[in-house]
């Protein structure tokens, strides 16, 4: 009978004859019972009387090391389930205990952020919400003598850019309070429970801290309204928008803990959120106005290095009139990109014609000197320049032109600059010059060439935008009437339309009326400036770029009257700057802190000074 256990290695044989046992090493298994077998048949030995072997497997180690791996596993999610409030306990349900997911992400600042609102500007009005919460916080005895409630917490929303992260972050380095810090999407995991336990981690750590802010950025990423996308199963994204929900109506008076939240897309908040009691305030923070515009330059302005003869007042006035509609972020992007501008050309300072650079950098994008066009292509582009130009000049409610280039910027062929007026209301009139001037392109090169490129597609696109807008939004239509429905965003899934399908007949008939009529006023007004379209044409391939004193030259002044300095541009406004001036309760808030860190600095001296000869009395 024989007890194998294999080995790659060594084996022991332990041979039992007349119950001696003999113990040695071999090397292979099978050359050893070939051997044995041959030995036995050499010396007639058989059945019974055969030698039993007994094999020993020596062991190296190996299996312990494969299992090494599965045994600190195992102790890890022993030891993390029995951590108590930060494991198992804590979720309570889900694999998000295991690991300890369920604890809060946010960060708790104080002094890091160095932010003042100083360094904020463009959106005073908003500031001036902002700085009412943190005066609340600092004397919470001046509202409450008067019966006041401050609202539990405030929302910030706006277009991208325009600067509602940073007014949060200057609100911590004005506060002398714990600022606490989180993103929306930090509260949403793969695990079930992760999201609701992270918001209750969340509320604690603020109540531990009050009084505090809380600041929770993107908050439509854990916002959105409850019941959209959810065929019949359990969201956990809604699990934890009612975990927030109850969270904040647990939040009173006197808790002392101010809630910020920031986002974009309020539209698709749930109203539970946007209900007094939780966010009682909606503070809208909109592109700047040409007054914020020059504000903010002045901030980006500070830190760099000009040339001496730039006064900084008038730079940052001259590019807020040439900067319509950009946000902060634009604004920071411009004085950024002017600053690499000057070092790529090895300048010791920035100069003005460094900032004009950056702006159609921005705009445009990127100018392409290494794209060559064809000579043909580069006169189809310089007649559909001429075009716009031409159309642009002799309208009246077309914007001014500044500048006009056939070097390819970006995605397109060419590039035209404009001054759009700062106005926030429109007439048909206005709207349809613009839409003229935006078709003269294409119209100039159905006169010059009698054929069309694909030169047109985004002029096409901005007409079609501008005339559904006319006639579904704005209600300039007589046979549509005056009705207005909400145009579908880009990316929006569209269902279902909410006007019938002759409604939408009516509509389409109607666009293409109104795109026809602007497409035959510009041919008739393009035909009788042909002349002026062609000094453009040969001008730009000539000069490749001209500006407005080109324009002058070959076609005249403007026969209307237009706006392009500052001054002009803020005339009758009430006064030429932003009033950037804090109210004097504030102005008396910021002394009094001042006053008090002072008085709190000369205190601690006094009682370490004195702390010697008190320890004296107490021994004698």
């Amino acid at each position: 009978m024989y007890l194998l256990t294999l080995n790659s290695f060594y084996s022991a044989v332990n041979i039992n004859y007349s119950f001696q046992y003999v113990w040695f090493n071999i090397g292979s298994v099978d050359t050893f019972e070939r051997n044995l077998e041959t030995a036995q048949l050499e010396f007639g030995i058989e059945g019974e009387n055969r030698l039993p072997v007994v094999y020993s497997a020596e062991s190296d180690g190996s299996f312990l090391l494969s299992m090494l791996p599965t045994v600190l596993i195992v102790g890890f999610l022993l030891y993390t389930l029995r951590r108590g409030p930060t494991g198992m306990g804590r979720t309570g349900r889900g694999m998000g205990g295991l690991f300890s997911v369920g604890e809060t992400t946010a960060k708790v600042l104080k002094d890091e952020i160095d932010v003042k609102f100083k360094d904020v500007a463009g959106c005073e009005e908003a500031k001036l919400e902002i700085m009412e919460f943190v005066n609340f916080l600092k004397n919470p005895k001046q509202y409450q003598d008067l019966g006041a409630k401050i609202p539990k917490g405030a929302i910030l929303t706006g277009p991208p850019g325009t600067g509602k992260t940073l007014l949060a972050k200057a609100t911590a380095g004005e506060a002398n309070v714990p600022f606490i810090t989180v993103n929306g999407s930090e509260f949403l995991e793969m695990f079930v429970g992760v999201g609701p336990a992270r918001v209750r981690d969340l509320f604690a750590l603020a109540r531990k801290n009050a009084p505090c802010i809380l600041f929770i950025d993107e908050i439509d990423a854990v916002g959105r309204k409850r019941g959209r996308g959810n065929f019949g199963g359990q969201s956990e994204q809604e699990n934890t928008l009612n975990q927030l929900l109850v969270e904040m109506d647990g939040f009173n008076t006197t808790t002392n803990v101010v809630i910020l939240a920031g986002t974009n897309r309020p539209d698709i908040l749930d109203p539970a959120l946007m209900r007094p009691g939780r966010f009682d305030r909606q503070i809208y923070i909109g592109p700047p106005d040409i007054k914020g515009r020059a504000s903010i330059f002045k901030v980006h302005l500070r830190p760099l290095k000009l040339e001496s003869i730039i006064d900084k007042d008038n730079l940052a006035r001259k590019l807020a009139s040439l900067t319509p509609g950009f946000s902060g972020a634009d604004i920071a992007n411009v004085c950024n990109e002017a600053a690499l501008i000057a070092a790529r050309h090895l300048s010791d300072a920035i100069n003005q014609k460094h900032f004009e650079q950056a702006i159609e950098r921005v705009i445009g994008g990127l100018e392409k000197k290494t794209q060559v066009l064809q000579p043909e292509e580069k006169k189809t582009v310089a007649y559909h320049e001429a075009g716009h130009a031409v159309a642009g000049w002799f309208l009246e409610h077309a914007d001014p032109l500044l500048k006009v280039s056939i070097i390819p910027r970006g995605k397109g062929l060419g590039y035209a600059q404009y001054l759009p007026r700062e106005q926030y209301l429109y007439t048909k009139e206005q709207l349809l010059d613009r839409m003229c001037m935006t078709l003269g392109g294409r119209v100039s090169e159905q006169i010059f060439f009698g054929r069309i490129t694909t030169g047109a597609q985004d002029d096409l696109k901005k007409v079609t935008q501008s005339a559904y807008a006319q006639i579904v939004q704005f209600g300039m239509n007589e046979k549509v009437g005056q009705i207005s429905f909400d145009l579908p965003r880009q990316g929006d899934m569209v269902l279902e339309k909410p006007y019938s399908e002759a409604t939408a007949r009516l509509i389409d008939e109607e666009v293409r009326t109104l795109i026809n009529s602007a497409y035959e006023r510009t041919v008739t007004l393009l035909m009788e400036k042909k002349a002026y379209v062609e000094k453009v044409a040969l001008r730009l391939l000539e000069k490749e770029v001209i500006d407005k004193s080109d324009m002058v030259e070959l076609l005249g002044p403007r026969p209307f009257a237009e706006k392009s300095t500052y001054e002009e541009f803020v005339e009758g406004t009430g006064s030429l700057d932003e009033d950037t001036s804090l109210p004097e309760g504030l102005k008396d808030w910021n002394k009094d802190r001042e006053k008090e860190k002072e008085e709190t600095t000369d205190e601690q001296i006094a009682s370490l000074t004195s702390l010697p000869g008190k320890i004296m009395e107490q021994v004698i």
